[in-house]
């Protein structure tokens, strides 16, 4: 069933919620778009000017590796402010309820913690552009010391055992983390609902979670203003603005 009718999707999916005994949430890059953070995809999208390195030009060498955190930094400027919408919102109520078990997300922002769902309930697909991390020992590094650093001497950050220091996300031609993978088919596996918000479904093999949890019984809500390559699959499509359609949820006693 096709929805394009807010008040109708928030009642429909409410009932879903409310019979659900486990939901896994999956996100994709329109649940931001309602935060000001563009779509990677989108036509005159910063992502197009400032666009991140593969990840084997970044390790070639040290003047890559410049413009890289040049880009990073540009990027920051005009999105670091970007804060939690209502759609972050709903799905921080629904976990803190006990009613999402997890939020698997494609994006690398940090909204999903930042509107308050705890960092071992974010699964994240394509990692984090919030911090960043050594590539030989692992450890955390901030950005803003990273950043002061760069302003002051125009050097790449390094750690302190040597290593490269990237952002903790995951460039092109990076491999995918193996835990955040094995996490998300383990909350997929668990659902009986699953709502997939924001993504267009296409990018694989993040993709193929959605059709996982229909294949193991769960009931499938896709939430997203386009269409979607597997609405044919779903139990329910929303094609709603996503904090319109789930406003409500965010609000504690929604689900009273």
């Amino acid at each position: 069933m096709i929805v394009s009718d807010v008040a109708e999707g928030q009642a429909l999916l409410r009932e879903l919620v409310v019979e659900s005994d486990c939901i896994a949430g999956f996100t994709g890059a329109g649940i931001s778009t309602e935060s000001g953070i563009p779509d990677f995809r989108s036509k005159n999208s910063s992502w197009h000017r400032h666009p991140p390195m593969p990840f084997d030009q970044f390790m070639a060498s040290e003047d890559a590796r410049v413009e890289a955190w040049k880009r990073k930094f540009a990027m920051d400027d005009m999105h670091g402010g970007a804060r939690p919408n209502a759609g972050h919102r709903a799905l921080a109520n629904l976990v803190a309820r006990g009613r999402m078990n997890a939020v698997i997300t494609q994006n690398i922002d940090g909204l999903h913690v930042a509107s308050g769902v705890p960092e071992e309930q974010v699964i994240e697909l394509h990692g984090n552009g919030t911090y960043a991390t050594c590539l030989v020992c692992g450890i955390r590094h901030e950005l803003k010391d990273i950043r002061q650093r760069f302003e002051a001497t125009g050097k790449p950050a390094k750690c302190l055992c040597g290593g490269i220091v990237k952002t903790a996300t995951i460039s092109f031609g990076q491999s995918m983390p193996q835990e955040a993978m094995q996490r998300a088919q383990v909350a997929t596996m668990q659902c009986d609902l699953f709502l997939a918000i924001g993504s267009s479904l296409v990018v694989y093999p993040a993709a193929g979670f959605p059709l996982l949890a229909k294949d193991n019984g769960a009931k499938l809500v896709i939430i997203n203003r386009e269409e979607t390559a597997l609405d044919e699959a779903a139990d329910l499509v929303l094609r709603t603005g996503i904090g319109d359609v789930l406003g409500p949820f965010a609000e504690p006693g929604s689900l009273n």
